[in-house]
């Protein structure tokens, strides 16, 4: 790679520009664990699974598609092996522990609203 082209086209060149980072990051972000956790909840309320109509943009026309890590695949030998990997079986693990709100939020910040008794009560004669 000898020259004086542009950096960009240098290998690691945008691995000290933040804002190419932060776009790059939430382009590949995964799902949540509460997002599909909702999800499944939508499901089960309303009885039908979660499907997708045919789609060209999508990997295997969005006909493979693995609910618990919110991933498409293009086949079917795909999606099985992905229901044997390691990622696949920790994120279960994840979406099968409770759904964090609000209340557990305050609970670990010490923001309990738990009534003590009073340090020094009124003295009664």
């Amino acid at each position: 790679t000898m020259g004086t082209g542009p950096s960009a086209k240098k290998h690691g060149s945008r691995s000290k520009i933040k804002k190419y980072k932060k776009k790059t990051w939430l382009a590949h972000r995964v799902k949540d664990t509460d997002q599909i956790q909702d999800e499944i909840e939508k499901s089960k309320e309303t009885g039908k699974p979660i499907q997708f109509e045919f789609d060209d943009e999508l990997p295997g026309g969005g006909q493979f598609y693995c609910v618990e890590t919110g991933k498409h695949f293009t086949d079917a030998k795909a999606l099985a092996d992905h229901k044997k990997s390691r990622y696949y079986k920790r994120r279960c693990k994840e979406l099968k522990e409770e759904k964090y709100n609000q209340a557990t939020a305050e609970w670990a910040a010490g923001m309990t609203k738990e009534k003590l008794p009073p340090a020094h009560p009124p003295k009664s004669s």
